[in-house]
């Protein structure tokens, strides 16, 4: 069984940083397409950023780039989501994904809108993030 959980969530204030833990479990971990995704109250979920786990090429959002970083830990199953300059729009419920598709990767089309909902199948039960003004 797939789990993937998630960690390291919590309240800042405007300008500070967090990092966000993902620990997968379950299926095939060292070539996948994983993801991190994030919904605010009465919003749609959005992809933030996603990595292939076998190069370790990233694709991100452009409403995040330059300030939030994804990586991974091959070892520990680990994949990280490195949030710095935070502000208060960044407030939301962030998701960690991965693609059902064994060995998927991530698409080029991901860089700019970010990752697509549609092509994760596998959620974590989220973390949430609070950022004051």
């Amino acid at each position: 069984q797939v789990q993937l959980v998630e960690s390291g969530g919590g309240s800042v204030q405007a300008g500070g940083s967090l990092r966000l833990s993902c620990a997968a479990s379950g299926y095939t971990y060292s070539s996948n397409c994983m993801g991190w995704f994030r919904q605010a109250p009465g919003k749609e979920r959005e992809g933030v950023a996603a990595i292939y786990t076998a190069g370790g090429s990233t694709y991100y959002a452009d409403s995040v780039k330059g300030r939030f970083t994804i990586s991974q830990d091959n070892a520990k199953n680990t994949v990280y989501l490195q949030m710095n300059s935070l502000k208060p729009e960044d407030t939301a419920m962030y998701y960690c994904a991965a693609r059902k598709v064994a060995w998927a990767y991530c698409s080029s089309s991901y860089s700019g809108p970010g990752p697509k909902v549609a092509d994760f199948g596998y959620w974590g039960q989220g973390t949430q993030v609070t950022v004051s003004s």
